[in-house]
């Protein structure tokens, strides 16, 4: 069975109403990444951040996995489909995709402040000031920040190295690392790119300038007849 590698971004989450940060009504404007997506921000307001996340999950818990996110599991009826994710939403485990690696974390679950390979699954519960991991530390929001490293790109290039096919939805290709990987996806592999929004791309990429909605379906359908 083909493989097929799925780098997604949030335009697919922003159809089921995830709110945004790059968007001129989005998050950046109501609040500074300085301040709540950097260790210098929570070291500076742990409150602030907390109450951030808190609002985000809280928000999850009313959205639904849209039809980019259920065409993706359709795809896993015909091919071994691997999904990398920039979102830290849970909308394609909701839509039923098996094979989900998360790069910027997950909000649904925290971490201690003292070892970051201890994470619970917290759901859509919030996260207090005086919440403890189980070695004692403050927990925090299981999220990589800007001027993290962040631990699952070397397992998403490999994932890209064995693609038989490489899909790019709703994300820009400009956010790094996660934009090089496409360099790391065999010159031979088709790529697609689903976004509403011109995008350059610096190699023979097809490009989908639709919604995830409707230009997933495409490239499903496209990818299905190849078979």
């Amino acid at each position: 069975m083909k493989k097929v590698v799925i780098l997604t971004g949030a335009g697919i989450s922003a159809e089921s109403g995830i709110s945004t940060f790059r968007d001129s009504d989005g998050l950046w404007e109501q609040y500074r990444v300085e301040d709540v997506a950097t260790p210098e921000g929570y070291a500076k307001d742990k409150a602030l951040v907390l109450d951030f996340y808190n609002q985000r999950r809280r928000q999850l818990a009313t959205v639904q996995p849209n039809e980019g996110h259920k065409q993706l599991v359709r795809l896993e009826q015909y091919f071994d489909v691997h999904i990398i994710t920039q979102n830290v939403d849970n909308l394609h485990e909701q839509a039923g995709s098996k094979n989900v690696l998360h790069l910027h974390g997950e909000l649904t679950k925290a971490r201690s402040e003292r070892n970051d390979n201890l994470i619970v699954d917290i759901g859509y519960n919030d996260i207090h000031l005086g919440d403890k991991a189980p070695d004692g530390a403050q927990l925090r929001p299981h999220i990589v920040w800007f001027g993290e490293a962040v631990p699952n790109i070397e397992p998403a290039a490999a994932l890209c190295e064995q693609a038989d096919f490489f899909v790019v939805v709703g994300t820009s290709m400009n956010v790094y690392p996660a934009a090089g990987l496409i360099h790391y996806v065999p010159r031979t592999s088709p790529c697609y790119l689903v976004d509403p929004k011109a995008v350059t791309v610096s190699r023979n990429i097809k490009v989908i300038q639709e919604k995830a909605g409707t230009g997933v379906k495409k490239v499903v359908d496209e990818l299905i007849n190849t078979i």
